[in-house]
């Protein structure tokens, strides 16, 4: 198959297009802009910067993808977007390159779900099969695992980690690191449970027993988080949920969002 390529679509001569590429009206593609295989852009898709976008995407109309940073310190430097494949970017999105204080880049991976009015700041890294609803809003910096939901309305502060399989109810405002496989709601949102379903999804009952065993030694016990992670880490350190909880935990430099009196 060829191209299809509408006649009001605006395209840079230095730009590199795929096979099977289908470019919508009044989209406009920039000079280091590339397109991978299969993807399709709608009408009026803003696509500049160096600007790679990988295989089988599908963007919807007025998505604006590689304009600079809303970062005072970008002073004009070379900085870069990164799009994996078999992404669904839906309309209204904004995701910004990178700038030189944070690597120069800001990444997404592949077969992740934005909706509309998605905001992704400059160098975010965005894993797998993530789903961010409408209106949801990363700043600067932010580290996002696989399989992670953010709520309509969410809003994630700059350097916050967001652990593999979490999820972040609607409306919540995450100020503090979120470990992994739990479920985290508020203004500001703190740690509400266990995110079950996903787990279920991807482990076997017997492990998300032990997670959820886990989960409970470390934020329903008394005493400070960082004494009972390293007791965890401690008691079972070859187990590969402790190492990936606890050590998330423990690189933590925001904090981890416990709503429990007198602890982290």
């Amino acid at each position: 198959m060829c191209n299809t390529i509408a006649k009001t679509a605006v395209i840079s001569p230095k730009a590199e297009i795929g096979k099977n590429v289908s470019i919508g009206d009044f989209c406009v593609i920039g000079d280091g802009v590339k397109i991978g295989d299969g993807t399709k852009l709608y009408n009026g898709v803003t696509v500049i910067g160096n600007t790679i976008i990988g295989k089988n995407n599908t963007i919807f109309p007025y998505a604006v993808l590689g304009t600079i940073p809303q970062d005072l310190k970008y002073h004009g430097e070379e900085v870069f977007l990164e799009i994996g494949d078999n992404n669904i970017i839906r309309e209204h999105c904004m995701f910004n390159p990178g700038t030189e204080g944070g690597g120069k880049k800001t990444i997404i991976g592949n077969n992740n779900l934005f909706m509309a009015f998605v905001h992704i700041a400059h160098d975010c890294i965005i894993g797998n099969h993530c789903i961010l609803a409408n209106n949801a809003t990363l700043g600067g910096h932010v580290e996002v695992g696989d399989y992670v939901n953010l709520g309509g309305l969410s809003a994630v502060h700059q350097f916050v980690k967001i652990g593999d399989a979490v999820m972040v109810g609607g409306g919540s405002m995450l100020t503090q690191d979120a470990p992994p496989y739990c479920i985290l709601e508020g203004n500001r949102a703190v740690i509400r449970g266990l995110n079950r379903h996903r787990l279920r999804l991807l482990f076997s009952h017997e492990d998300v027993d032990y997670i959820s065993a886990l989960y409970k030694r470390l934020f329903s016990k008394e005493g400070l988080l960082s004494d009972l992670t390293k007791q965890e880490l401690q008691k079972d350190p070859e187990n590969i949920f402790v190492k990936k909880i606890c050590n998330f935990i423990m690189n933590s430099q925001r904090g981890i969002p416990v709503k429990r009196g007198g602890n982290e």
